[in-house]
């Protein structure tokens, strides 16, 4: 499985926008908080990997 890198752009209500790291003009992925991990803020880096995020510190 592939490894993504994401960036949380923003976070509106009960979703948050996240950015690919990789890819320059990937556009934002609208993702339900309820599937990331707890303690994300704007600014956050996640790992998506095994259709998991995980919050890298």
């Amino acid at each position: 499985m592939e490894t993504i890198y994401y960036i949380v752009d923003s976070i509106d209500g009960d979703y948050a926008n996240l950015k690919r790291t990789d890819i320059e003009d990937s556009g934002l992925k609208l993702v339900a908080r309820a599937l990331l991990p707890d303690g994300i803020n704007e600014g956050s880096k996640l790992k998506y990997e095994m259709l998991q995020y995980e919050l890298i510190l």
